[in-house]
């Protein structure tokens, strides 16, 4: 009695370890991996959205530090214009301006340069240049709306492609399709879907930072613009 149960417990110690041994092994998938992990179709679709990633990141820096710089200027700069304007030194002025590489140095120096003729002139010479610094400030920042809104939707042609190749198996194989063909479509739908949003988020997040940023510039323009032509109108 005492032999049997000895060997009953070897066994289950036995069929224990088997089952240990056949147990599946975790299998880990990184980021990089899931994303080209969905066909030939998926993998095309993931390279025109990394393109299109890396150029919105390029034209988002190249604005950003392109509009900061145009924001910069001397708080006392409308102070010296003003005296040299008082004192009928126009070269001064100009001089002054030339000095400040800004869009709001630009529309002051167009302002002066305009001195002497009717007050509608200049307003109308200010108002043109100052149409002319805005479409520069927002160059290629139409870009960026473009992959805030195309990133997505190639993410979900992938999709559509991907789902379109897991039925186009399972239709061929009669319903007998082998499931990693399948995950192979489902793989190409997830993960082009999560491409295009994530490109998307960021193109998104980007452009309305530098509309915001834009828009700083823009008021400071108006500021000196009506600035200008209030100095312009003091009684002399």
């Amino acid at each position: 009695m005492f032999n049997l149960l000895i060997q009953a417990d070897t066994t289950d110690a036995l069929n224990a370890a088997q089952d240990l041994d056949v147990l599946p092994e975790e299998k880990t998938l990184s980021f990089i991996e899931l994303m080209f992990s969905g066909g030939p179709a998926g993998s095309i679709i993931i390279g025109i959205l990394f393109v299109l990633l890396v150029v919105a990141i390029y034209i988002y820096f190249e604005r950003f530090f392109a509009i900061k710089s145009a924001s910069k200027t001397d708080a006392h700069f409308m102070d010296q214009i003003r005296d040299h304007v008082a004192n009928g030194n126009i070269e001064a002025a100009r001089q002054r301006c030339a000095q400040e590489n800004t869009p709001v140095a630009r529309l002051t120096e167009k302002g002066i340069s305009r001195i002497g003729t009717p007050l509608e002139d200049i307003n109308t010479a200010i108002e043109n240049a100052g149409q002319l610094e805005v479409y520069n400030l927002e160059k290629n920042v139409s870009i960026l709306a473009t992959i805030a809104g195309a990133g997505p939707m190639l993410g979900f042609l992938g999709t559509v492609i991907g789902m379109i190749l897991a039925f186009h198996e399972l239709a061929s194989s009669s319903g007998q399709a082998e499931m990693g063909s399948l995950a192979q479509g489902i793989y190409t739908a997830m993960t082009t879907t999560v491409a295009g949003l994530i490109v998307g988020i960021i193109a998104y997040i980007g452009y309305n930072h530098l509309v915001v940023k834009t828009d700083k510039v823009v008021h400071q323009m108006e500021a000196t613009a009506v600035d200008f032509l209030d100095l312009l109108n003091e009684p002399a």
